[in-house]
């Protein structure tokens, strides 16, 4: 434990190597182009691959039944392209344009519609370059390939301008603050603010909210707390640091109070009984004042100067999410969570390369406008769920992850286990009903009902 004088030493008082040099400078240009045509090259090698699917089952079919039919060769072209138009949607939804919305039917539809006119643009192209090159090429599939090879050139322009910008587009409501934003970021895709040449420095221009939920923690709590303060105050922003004392026995409230004590910016939150890892951050999350709000775990596993990695993708998407770059956990709550991920994928339809990583950036106001509900360890299956469902977008982005320095793990006890099992089914079929027309106001009803008679 340190010792107190350390304990309480003022801010002020940091390292001097802990101060970065924080003067605006202009990033390179193009880098806006760069990932555009970073963007494109991936539908290229996703048309490239739908071609080969296309060319492969069209020729199958024309082993199948052999044919200089012009008909019968639209209706065969037709079908390949189908396949193709398949495999387009996912591999661009998720890889492509990184569209991690919920699937839904009016992305189906619009894609539908899309693809279609893609048909009728292939159909139409390779029927004009057919008849055209028919009275050159006696053999039937050098010249089927060849009218199709040269369609795809006239039909992929129309498919990527309609996936581009009507199916897969952004529906990301942003406060008109947001846009005034003079952070330029593009160049900081992929790259922590460490890694820039020395004298290079950004400003984040909003306010910011930590929260740090923490049971009986009290070996790494005073380190990490100081560790936040110290970063945060180089970065000249407003912040706060909220420390939810989620029913510690030992002396982690102890210690997090008498930061307070000579720190207006630290906040402590109490819970006399131990509620849970999702009623921790339900509680911080309504003491949050900032704009934004930023959470992460208090056991000394992540490190906080990786939020420099979150904050440039921010104001382009309600929530930046970390993901455990080499997760430092024993194989078995690796394989836990992997299990979890794929029941939570199942059920709620959410997905997310590390859902339980506690290292996450979102907008204050829609944590306050939509509160999370649960109080266990479906709260981050919660989180992404309701992001989904109000058609928000949310960034993934890789963080380090660090040996657990000491204390216990709760996160896999059978009954924190059995608690989310079951809030996940029973949340589950209460958002289910609540998303049925007419039944929204009926379940209202009964939830104040119930409180009203538990009174």
């Amino acid at each position: 434990m340190k010792a107190p004088s350390e304990i309480e030493r003022p801010l002020s008082q940091v390292p001097d190597h802990f101060t970065v040099t924080r003067e605006q400078t202009s990033p390179p240009g193009g880098s806006a182009r760069l990932r555009t045509l970073r963007q494109f090259l991936r539908f290229g090698l996703v048309g490239s691959l739908n071609t080969l699917v296309d060319l492969l089952i069209l020729n199958a079919l024309l082993w199948l039944f052999p044919s200089q039919n012009a008909f019968q060769l639209l209706l065969s072209n037709s079908i390949a392209y189908g396949f193709g138009a398949i495999n387009s949607f996912l591999l661009n939804k998720y890889w492509t344009f990184g569209h991690r919305q919920k699937t839904t039917l009016t992305e189906l539809g619009r894609f539908a519609v899309t693809t279609c006119l893609g048909i009728l643009a292939n159909d139409l192209f390779i029927w004009i370059i057919g008849s055209i090159l028919h009275p050159f090429i006696s053999n039937p599939t050098i010249w089927t390939n060849t009218s199709k090879i040269l369609a795809i050139a006239g039909s992929i322009s129309i498919s990527y301008l309609g996936m581009r910008i009507w199916v897969f587009t952004r529906k990301t409501e942003r406060r008109a603050t947001m846009h005034t934003s003079t952070i330029q970021t593009d160049h900081l895709d992929g790259v922590t603010a460490r890694e820039h040449p020395q004298g290079y420095a950004w400003r984040p221009i909003h306010s910011l909210s930590v929260v740090l939920p923490a049971h009986n923690e009290e070996h790494i709590i005073t380190s990490t707390v100081i560790s936040v303060l110290t970063e945060l105050a180089g970065w000249n922003m407003d912040f706060e640091v909220i420390v939810v004392d989620d029913g510690s026995t030992d002396r982690t409230g102890e210690l997090v109070a008498k930061l307070a004590r000579v720190n207006s910016q630290v906040r402590l939150v109490t819970h006399e009984v131990n509620r849970g890892y999702g009623a921790a951050l339900t509680s911080g999350f309504a003491m949050a004042t900032k704009e934004l709000t930023f959470f992460m775990d208090s056991d000394g596993q992540f490190t906080i100067d990786d939020l420099q990695r979150l904050f440039p993708f921010i104001d382009e998407y309600e929530a930046v999410l970390g993901y455990r770059q080499d997760r430092q956990d024993a194989p078995l709550r690796k394989w836990n969570a992997w299990g979890w991920k794929l029941i939570v994928g199942l059920v709620l339809g959410v997905h997310a390369r590390d859902i339980d990583c506690a290292f996450k950036l979102l907008h204050t106001r829609f944590l306050q406008e939509d509160p999370l509900e649960t109080g266990s360890a479906l709260i981050n299956a919660e989180l992404l769920y309701k992001l989904t469902r109000a058609g928000y977008e949310y960034k993934e982005v890789d963080v380090r992850h660090l040996p657990r320095q000491g204390g216990r793990a709760t996160g896999a006890s059978m009954k924190v286990i059995l608690r989310a099992f079951h809030d996940l089914f029973t949340y589950a079929w209460r958002w289910r009903r609540e998303e049925q027309p007419g039944k929204s106001t009926m379940m209202k009803e009964t939830i104040i009902n119930e409180g009203a008679a538990k009174k």
